[in-house]
């Protein structure tokens, strides 16, 4: 069984489009029919996000906790419970490729990162765009880590220690963990999520806060 981990705070305008997403790529012919469980953590919701979530073929989990690898630690938990082999992360404001599942398992590695495409530059300057676009490397090898676009094995999840407590960074931590037990990581620009541009982001320091220090600066 597959598993997809989706953490998501106050997201009523961006989950609809998210979840089914992931529930497209879940049936991609690739995938042969295997199973795939898709596990949506609501972490301190307190607008519509619970009441969209509830109307859709997912597990649906409830934490208090503000903190997001929390939140996606208890997602991977309940899946590895289940039984998952793999456990595929992003965002509930983002929307994943239709071979999202195939792409990350067509590697054969411990663990995936993907790239992020901004869905929508027109709220921002071209300023901002163009130092984004200066920076970000979209290539194999690329070396970016998003939480939005992340794949591991349940082994390797296991033997790096999972996700830990951390409200901010807590898919990079993983990842260094990884590469510290020699890990084979696969930096891959073929397994692609758009993510929103939004700047009142909901996890401090993430990629809203990016593109807010960038659009400081341009």
């Amino acid at each position: 069984m597959i598993g997809a981990v989706i953490p998501a705070h106050n997201e009523e305008q961006h989950v609809e489009r998210c979840l089914q997403s992931v529930l497209r790529a879940a049936r991609h012919p690739a995938l042969l029919g295997e199973a795939v469980e898709i596990v949506i953590v609501l972490d301190s919701c307190t607008d519509g996000t619970a009441d969209i979530v509830h109307r859709l073929p997912v597990t649906a989990l409830e934490v208090w906790a503000c903190n997001v690898g929390l939140t996606r630690a208890t997602g991977a938990a309940h899946l590895i419970q289940r039984g998952a082999r793999w456990l595929a992360c992003t965002d509930a404001d983002s929307e994943v490729a239709p071979d999202w599942f195939a792409a990350q398992l067509a590697y054969g590695a411990d663990a995936v990162c993907g790239v992020v495409e901004v869905d929508d530059w027109t709220p921002h300057s071209p300023g901002l765009r163009a130092r984004y676009e200066a920076a970000y490397h979209d290539r194999e090898g690329h070396q970016h880590i998003h939480g939005a676009n992340f794949g591991i094995s349940t082994a390797a999840y296991l033997q790096a220690g999972g996700f830990p407590s951390m409200t901010v960074d807590e898919d990079v931590s993983l990842v260094t963990a990884l590469k510290t037990q020699g890990a084979r990581i696969a930096w891959s620009n073929s397994v692609r999520v758009r993510t929103s541009s939004r700047l009142d982001c909901r996890a401090r320091g993430g990629f809203g806060d990016y593109l807010n220090l960038l659009g400081a600066t341009a």
